[in-house]
This record gives C-alpha cells, sequence and structure tokens, in this order.
C-alpha cells in the first residue's frame, strides 16, 4: 500500500524511496527527525479540539477537520515544500477516492509563521497516477537506486548510510 511517505519521499530522493519501503528505517536515530516531531506536537495544541485524527486507504492524516472539511499538514521548514505539498495533495486525492469531496488543505510552518492552501486540480489528479505508478515501480525494483547527491543530503536521516 503507497502511503504518503512514500509520496513525499517519491519526490525527494528515490533512494530514500526504495530503503524506506524495504525496511531501511534510519529516521528513528536523526536529532533533525526529533526535532520535528516536536514541533508537530507541540505546536496548536488546541487544534484537538477542533480536528481528528483520520485513518483512510493507507494514509494517516494527523489533523482532519471534518466540519469544514480541511486537512492541516505541520512541517518543520519548507526547504522541502514542493514535496510537503505532493504529500497534502495525496491526502486529498486518497480523500476523494474513498467518497470525501470538496476537501483542501492547508501546509503549515509555525516556526516561520508561514501557511500555503493546497487544493485538488483535475490535472493534480492525472499527475498523481503517475507518481503511483513511479512509486511501485522504485520499491518493486530488485537494487536500490544510485546515490544522487542533491543540496539537501546532509540533512537526511539516510545521509550515512548513502555517503559514508
Amino acid at each position: 500500500m503507497i502511503t504518503a511517505t512514500h509520496i513525499n519521499y517519491y519526490h525527494l530522493c528515490h533512494r530514500k524511496l526504495w530503503l524506506f519501503a524495504n525496511s531501511i528505517n534510519m529516521e528513528q536515530t536523526s536529532s533533525l527527525v526529533a526535532e520535528g516531531k516536536l514541533i508537530h506536537e507541540k505546536s496548536y495544541q488546541q487544534r484537538a479540539e477542533k480536528s481528528r485524527e483520520l485513518a483512510i486507504g493507507g494514509i494517516k492524516i494527523d489533523y482532519y477537520d471534518a466540519k469544514n472539511r480541511v486537512v492541516r499538514e505541520v512541517k518543520k521548514s519548507d526547504k522541502l515544500e514542493h514535496a510537503h505539498i505532493a504529500q497534502l495533495k495525496y491526502y486529498l486525492f486518497v480523500l476523494e477516492e474513498n467518497g470525501l469531496e470538496g476537501v483542501t488543505g492547508v501546509l503549515e510552518y509555525p516556526t516561520l509563521k508561514k501557511r500555503k492552501i493546497v487544493v485538488l486540480t483535475a490535472e493534480d489528479r492525472k499527475e498523481i497516477l503517475y507518481w503511483l505508478a513511479g512509486v511501485k515501480e522504485i520499491v518493486e525494483a530488485e537494487r536500490c537506486p544510485k546515490v544522487v547527491k542533491k543540496p539537501y543530503c546532509k540533512k537526511c536521516a539516510y545521509y550515512e548510510f548513502c555517503f559514508v
């Protein structure tokens, strides 16, 4: 089953996606990942009154406001915003596929005091089908994709695995 994490990693690094999909997880030892989780947990604590966790179609959404039909995704930094947007659009896609239409997304960066509204378009729906095929091809490959050095590699939880 393809999760939103798969979609996020597909947009960041195919190698990271393959490793994650093949149960090679490095994130539990990353201080940067821990910092992101802390920001996620401590920001918007009052939100629990209005929002609930929602698990549907292989995804788990931390903040879904059913009354206003809004999915909220909290991230530490906007440096990888393209992947965050893809992840949020995938949430909207899965919700729509399961009969919840008219849902919008809000991408929030509390440390930056920044928000971005995300909607799912007809073009996005077509693109997501391409993403799903790409994810499937990568995770089913026999071999891990080769290292492709990117500007954000040094902050990745898999950095030592790839470069040491």
